[in-house]
């Protein structure tokens, strides 16, 4: 009987516009800003439980239709959200990866023990050469992160060679050996890994000295200069910023930060990934905010201490953390996707668009079956999760310029002690001249609606996908009819105004026309 009278009441509310009738949504279409860097979409894959081996990566020799190794499936649906970057080996292996292991006839590639990851063998059987043939599939860019933890100035700068070299030498004829003529294209690379943690336990201003130090000798033909990257700070922690920012200069590019979320808000006892509360749901989505503001103190810093703006930030590791999935590996770091994790993406867009003068690439952790995945796979089964539909339905704000919007009486949606604004919204002039508008309602019980303004004028109509599903934990299992998928979404001007109406717990992306 409860539930009826909550679903009268929410039908009541949705019918005669109780809950955000004054809501307005302003779009200043003629004040375009900064671009939105396709590769803040950018992927990352890290040799970690089933992210890669099986997930991805099952050899030439599977059943498993591939081609050369890589799943066909999971490249297929890769390239439907146009990934535009995949970071790789880690993370935190990327600190005990030597990259000769992952060269040369993979029988001969020697065994080793993942110590971070699960403790269990890692053939090396994808290397460099398998990692390159990927991301050349999937039309992305590469993204290579350097071993600074075991590893050395010349092992970072060697591997630069072998890469991209193109005369001559014992290295460029290894990888030429090795079955690749010419250079790998390598647009980024990165000098460590979360060396605040796993990657050295370093003190920023010690770490600054290391990579002013092995930066020296990173180099490579002027045609094939990757960006390099700065191992930055964690969490809200800014310090890593202002260190960096004020004491490197030579072959620096950015500054990566990582920042991951737990519905607990604590690293022990993360809380569960399915069956959770409302309040474990609004105490999830609320924490985007740190990152808005851990966004906007680093601006400052970096507009101090880098005025040209030669800096960018690069939030490359990203997304929610619950306990282990029972009866996995611990190590493996398997979790359902839901919903809420849908939602959380989109809030995370939306903060890197509003940040989009200097956050130039951010990375999901991870592909596939790990984390926040796009996929998931059994054997030779896929499935999509709420996380790549999400993806899915922002792909139209890769490289679109971003324009200034104002959300006018955004209802504020509280439970218990914990609030948050109802709605996120952003808008941009995507690459094909349209104008596009993204829309979130957190609020997991009540559905809301807003009129929509582009400068002074209501447009006539706007036409994209929603995203929503009946439970808060809702989600696409292998085997299973899926919970979370879009469906088409029109609204038409009346009365002049134009209204978009968002169901509870839900993403809109619109095209807007007129």
């Amino acid at each position: 009987m409860k539930k009826q009278l909550a679903a009268l009441a929410a039908s009541l509310v949705w019918a005669f516009g109780a809950q955000a009738a004054d809501v307005k949504l302003v779009v200043n279409a003629d004040q375009p800003g900064p671009v939105i860097h396709r590769n803040i979409y950018g992927q990352f894959a890290e040799h970690l439980g089933t992210g890669i081996y099986e997930g991805m990566w099952v050899g030439p020799q599977s059943k498993i239709p591939n081609v050369r190794g890589w799943r066909k499936d999971v490249v297929a649906a890769l390239k439907e959200l146009k990934v535009p970057l995949v970071r790789w080996p880690g993370g935190c292996f990327a600190d005990e990866y030597h990259w000769r292991d992952g060269i040369g006839p993979r029988a001969k590639r020697p065994v080793k023990i993942n110590t971070h990851w699960g403790g269990v063998p890692e053939n090396n059987a994808v290397g460099t050469h398998e990692f390159f043939d990927l991301v050349e599939q999937l039309g992305a860019e590469a993204y290579v992160n350097g071993n600074l933890g075991t590893g050395s100035a010349q092992e970072m700068a060697e591997w630069l060679e072998y890469m991209t070299g193109e005369g001559k030498s014992t290295l460029t004829d290894m990888r030429r050996k090795n079955g690749r003529d010419k250079p790998f294209r390598v647009h980024y690379f990165a000098v460590g890994n979360e060396t605040w943690g796993c990657g050295g336990n370093m003190r920023p201003e010690y770490y600054a000295d290391q990579y002013r130090q092995v930066a020296t000798f990173l180099k490579t033909p002027e045609n094939n200069r990757p960006k390099f990257i700065a191992s930055g700070g964690n969490d809200q922690d800014t310090t890593w910023t202002e260190v960096l920012s004020k004491n490197i200069r030579h072959n620096f590019d950015a500054i990566a930060h990582h920042a991951y979320t737990f519905p607990s808000g604590k690293w022990e006892g993360k809380g569960p990934a399915v069956g959770f509360p409302e309040a474990e749901w609004i105490s999830m989505l609320s924490q985007v905010s740190k990152i808005d503001s851990t966004l906007a103190k680093s601006t400052v810093i970096l507009d101090k201490n880098d005025p040209k703006k030669k800096l960018a930030i690069y939030f490359d590791e990203w997304g929610s953390w619950y306990d282990p999935e029972p009866g996995s590996n611990p190590g493996f770091l398997v979790q359902r996707n839901t919903l809420r994790d849908a939602l959380l993406a989109a809030l995370h867009f939306n903060v890197f668009h509003s940040h989009a003068d200097r956050v130039k690439m951010s990375n999901i952790a991870q592909m596939v079956n790990v984390l926040q995945a796009m996929i998931q796979t059994s054997k030779d089964k896929l499935v999509l999760t709420p996380t790549y539909h999400a993806f899915a339905l922002y792909t139209p704000f890769q490289d679109a310029t971003s324009l200034p919007t104002t959300l006018e009486n955004n209802p504020v949606y509280k439970v218990g002690a914990t609030e948050m604004p109802s709605l996120s919204a952003t808008a941009a002039r995507g690459k094909d001249g349209k104008l596009y508008v993204g829309l979130v309602n957190s609020n997991a019980t009540q559905a809301a609606e807003l009129t929509l303004q582009v400068g002074a004028n209501a447009p006539k109509a706007a036409k994209g996908r929603l995203l929503t599903a009946d439970a808060m934990d809702a989600q696409n299992e292998l085997g299973k009819p899926a919970q979370v998928v879009p469906r088409a979404y029109e609204a038409q001007a009346a009365d002049g105004k134009l209204t978009l109406k968002l169901p509870a717990k839900s993403i809109v992306v619109v095209a807007i026309e007129g």
